[in-house]
């Protein structure tokens, strides 16, 4: 066995991400492009090393090899150590026959092994596929004060929004006495993020129990967590002020992209105290031609800039040709935009190629029932001169 750790992370880095479309049919969830320059594992990742954390298993499943390969040792995020660091735990190594991960409990239940090695007193749950910045440590340390055997970080939401999220409802000192998935009438505003630490010892005995029971779905929301409270466990809501976003859909990934730009949000990437690491690519500085017009925008490393870009996010290498016009838009690595083209509230997949005076998406002034209608065109898609996408069309993959 090797040396004791106070606290492991364990991240679930195995989506798919369906309500992605294109974006995701050849990569997983947390391996797609963000805020022009990393992508959004990078944010639960360097979290963890910021918190003091540095021994994290990363569960793999859906499209796993550029995770794999972008994560590689480690070092990126001061991870390639020799006592710790970051492991890729795909499921065909890991169980004994080889099965895919039936569901968030039992990808936590066949790497008990891996957990084992180093013999926590704590182990901290994470998703791979928010975009927020999060101290670990406090949580950690809330829980060891409340002698808890879980505790669930929550975040405070609109009573108008809370039917959409799993909803603590506590006691005055957080104790959580009930849990609802999704309730009709919520008692309460605290939202499950997703993030969980345990208790080692506990957590092992009930994810045991949970996979000899043949009627479970295996899941931590909708399993683990209500046995635990019908059993009576110690059980306590830690209350997150910052930013968070899930960016499990199109408008979500869009608009969370868009919160970079206005620093309102308090998604602020430029905070030395807390910074967001990442893989960057190797590429010369970008270059931004004398007539071309940038305002309130991130150009990334390799960019070549000649038309018009506003208020948008502009990944490594891609280019943008003379007179072409990108307004509200994410444009991901290496895409190359024509002349001409005309460009609002879209995202424009990894290595693809819009065509002279194509016009992608429209310009919106809000959302519709909550969500922003984005146009979407898939990585390695060629769009063809005098094309036209409208908005919340999607194109490229399979589509």
């Amino acid at each position: 066995m090797l040396s004791r750790k106070e606290c492991i992370a364990m991240l679930l880095a195995g989506g798919q991400g369906t309500r992605l479309g294109v974006l995701t049919q050849d990569v997983a969830k947390p391996a797609v492009p963000f805020g022009g320059k990393y992508k959004i594992i990078d944010f639960p990742l360097s979290n963890t090393v910021n918190s003091g954390i540095n021994t994290i298993g990363i569960l793999t499943q859906y499209q796993p090899f550029e995770l794999n390969q972008y994560i590689g040792n480690g070092q990126p995020w001061d991870l390639d150590r020799i006592d710790g660091g970051a492991f890729i735990l795909p499921p065909f190594q890991r169980a004994k026959s080889g099965e895919w991960y039936k569901g968030t409990a039992n990808a936590i239940y066949q790497n008990i092994d891996f957990i084992d090695r180093y013999n926590p007193q704590y182990v901290l749950i994470l998703s791979g596929d928010h975009i927020y910045k999060m101290d670990y440590s406090k949580m950690i340390k809330a829980h060891k004060e409340n002698q808890a055997d879980c505790t669930i970080a929550v975040l405070d939401v609109p009573i108008e929004e809370a039917s959409r999220f799993g909803i603590m409802n506590t006691h005055e000192n957080q104790q959580i006495y009930e849990f609802e998935e999704k309730p009709k009438e919520p008692k309460s505003t605290k939202a499950s993020m997703g993030i969980y630490v345990f208790t080692w010892e506990k957590l092992r005995d009930y994810l045991i129990m949970d996979e000899n029971d043949k009627s479970s779905s295996n899941d931590f929301g909708k399993n683990i967590i209500p046995l635990m409270l019908k059993d009576n466990q110690r059980m306590f809501a830690y209350e997150f002020k910052g930013y968070w976003k899930d960016v499990g859909t199109i408008s979500s990934l869009w608009e969370s992209n868009m919160d970079i730009l206005t620093r309102a949000s308090g998604l602020n990437l430029n905070d030395p105290n807390w910074k967001i690491y990442s893989r960057n690519p190797a590429l010369p500085p970008h270059y931004i031609h004398p007539d071309a017009v940038v305002k309130n925008s991130i150009i990334s490393e390799g960019c070549e800039i000649k038309g018009t870009v506003v208020n948008s996010i502009i990944f490594s290498g891609a280019k943008v040709d003379s007179s072409a016009e990108i307004i509200d838009s994410l444009i991901l690595p290496g895409a190359v935009i024509g002349e001409g083209a005309r460009i609002s509230h879209s995202i424009i997949g990894w290595d693809s190629e819009i065509g002279d005076n194509a016009i992608i998406g429209t310009k919106q002034k809000s959302p519709i029932n909550g969500e922003w209608k984005i146009a979407v065109v898939g990585p390695n898609t060629k769009m063809e001169a005098d094309s036209i996408l409208k908005a919340g069309e999607m194109v490229g993959g399979n589509q």
